[in-house]
């Protein structure tokens, strides 16, 4: 197995012996996982290995049967999901989640409002108040290649548009560590080259940590990869360490299309 641990670096995630059980099934099992600062860490495996699993566990959607989480040096094991994303740690999912009613500028707009107004959104808030916020996310709305939607309805983008219209509300909440859901999945080849350029993008100034199948992608987007099967960790590198892992190998023989759902 490719080794997990790299002493010395910088991670601003790590879970140690994460474990998820439901019934007699143990859908996490014993999971060490440590994301290297300004990195993007990418988390495959094949159907049924507990990736979805484990990223609840981190963001806190799932409670962990055993282990801990630590994030930037501090436990939070035991913290809700939203005490997580006001600590920076904050993730999108596999189904786009948007106001499909409201404008693709409104849907950032209130997400700024939510970073910069406090914990809620405040639905009754001045229009001068919320056109305080315009420019900031006209620019966000510009670095995920936007500028030209801004009054269009969010329920009429193309499937590609309404994910980088995610990622922009994400990157309103300014997380440290962005956590991705299969950003790419249903998308074109048009739509995952743009989405994937906005991924290199992003983790220039943050950390990354994705769970994607698109193997082409993970071979090219990502620094590091952890590999899962069934629940536990099969091993850890870099693209052309996992790929070349016998372990690995054995593992996805038979599968199509050379991608890991």
């Amino acid at each position: 197995m490719t080794s997990r641990h790299d002493d010395g670096a910088d991670y601003v995630l790590t879970a140690k012996g994460l474990t998820k059980v439901f019934g007699g099934i143990r859908a996490v099992d014993n999971v060490d996982l440590s994301v290297r600062r300004n990195s993007i860490h990418a988390l495959i495996g094949p159907n049924g290995a507990g990736k979805t699993t484990c990223f609840n566990l981190l963001t806190k959607f799932l409670t962990p049967s055993k282990g801990t989480i630590t994030y930037e040096g501090e436990d939070v094991t035991n913290l809700a999901p939203a005490a997580i994303a006001q600590k920076g740690l904050v993730r999108s999912f596999q189904i786009s989640a948007v106001f499909g009613g409201m404008t693709v500028l409104e849907n950032v707009r209130l997400a700024l409002q939510r970073r910069v107004h406090g914990r809620s959104f405040d639905f009754w808030r001045s229009s001068k108040c919320l056109n305080s916020l315009e420019d900031e996310a006209v620019q966000l709305l510009e670095d995920v290649g936007l500028e030209d939607f801004l009054h269009d309805r969010a329920a009429d983008l193309p499937y590609g548009r309404k994910r980088a219209l995610e990622i922009a509300t994400t990157l309103a909440l300014d997380p440290r560590l962005l956590l991705l859901d299969e950003p790419l999945a249903g998308m074109g080849q048009e739509d995952i080259g743009r989405t994937s350029d906005l991924i290199k993008r992003v983790a220039e100034t943050r950390t990354v940590l994705m769970v994607e199948h698109n193997l082409s992608v993970v071979a090219t987007l990502s620094d590091r990869i952890t590999v899962l099967a069934r629940g536990a960790v099969l091993a850890e590198g870099n693209y052309a360490e996992v790929s070349e892992d016998p372990a690995v190998v054995e593992a996805y023989i038979g599968e199509p299309n050379d991608t890991y759902d």
